[in-house]
């Protein structure tokens, strides 16, 4: 079981703690406020489940059928979570209402302010590790875990501040209006975790910064390197697949220009985590002396 794989499962299990405690309070109290949360985390189980068999077959190696490998896997478990949180945030945002007009009594114990607190902790070291992991690894899947996680800090202390206002007002109306600003924080990050898993699916190109590297990666080769076009690149849920046409000098023999072609994929894959270079090698055809003083294009001048 990779790092990755480990960050899942401690998510998966966390939130499995956090749903249960949350519900057995809530349903006490009656709080839309904590049971809101709890379903949240009840979802947060269900996508960290998801996210943890993505992660498993994505790190699965190519084959005959999948031979860019499993990586969008992880884009599409993604996409998944935030079509289910958008119906969770809009059923959470309805049940508010509900009770709203409905006059639904609440009544809070000391176990509801001691659970939500607990809970606030736990969120808090569940996102510190799956962002710092996902950042490790480059994981769609476990940066989009991060975000849903996220938005239980501010569900999280919305529920806490709402038990502290109908606790010493007697109001019900501040514990349906955090169960509304739940649904909508939750409505939000599912936003923000489809257009990650979408930008995978879609074969978005890597960040400018990595293709900045990439570039002067290529632009320290030596003459007889002469230049480079058609610079390509993609994601692949954690994979990043990179392609490009290399210009060598036409005096140089095709193994020489392939042994440098190799020493170039090297340094990128140096530089860049979890990347599959392919590199296509094409002769110079600008007329020069055939010297590295000479030499009418040189290295990094894109074609």
């Amino acid at each position: 079981m990779d790092v990755k794989q480990k960050a899942s499962l401690f998510a998966v299990l966390s939130a499995l703690v956090l749903a249960s405690s949350k519900f057995a309070v809530g349903l006490i109290s009656g709080s839309l406020a904590i049971i809101s949360s709890s379903l949240d985390s009840l979802l947060d189980m269900f996508m960290s489940g998801m996210n943890f068999f993505a992660i498993r077959k994505a790190g699965q190696p190519a084959d005959d059928s999948h031979q860019y490998g499993h990586g969008k896997a992880e884009d599409l478990a993604a996409i998944a979570q935030s079509v289910v949180i958008v119906f969770s945030g809009a059923f959470i945002i309805y049940k508010a209402a509900e009770s709203y007009l409905h006059s639904v009594t609440i009544t809070y114990s000391s176990y509801d302010f001691l659970v939500m607190i607990v809970s606030l902790a736990l969120s808090l070291a569940i996102v510190l590790l799956l962002r710092r992991v996902g950042k490790q690894t480059e994981s769609n899947a476990l940066l989009a875990d991060a975000i849903h996680y996220t938005s239980d800090l501010f569900s999280n202390s919305g529920a806490i501040l709402a038990i502290a206002l109908t606790y010493y007002t007697g109001k019900t109306f501040y514990d349906l209006v955090f169960a509304v600003i739940t649904g909508c924080i939750i409505i939000v990050s599912a936003i923000k975790i489809a257009k990650r898993g979408i930008s995978g699916i879609m074969d978005s190109s890597i960040s400018e910064r990595m293709i900045r590297e990439i570039k002067d990666i290529i632009q320290g080769m030596p003459f007889p390197a002469a230049g480079f076009h058609k610079l390509r690149t993609r994601y692949s849920g954690s994979n990043k697949y990179i392609d490009f046409h290399m210009l060598f000098c036409r005096k140089l023999r095709i193994d020489e220009a392939h042994d440098l072609a190799n020493k170039l994929e090297k340094e990128i894959s140096k530089k860049v985590k979890h990347v599959d270079v392919v590199i296509h090698n094409e002769p110079c055809n600008n007329n020069c002396d055939l010297t590295e003083a000479t030499c009418t294009i040189r290295l990094g001048r894109q074609v």
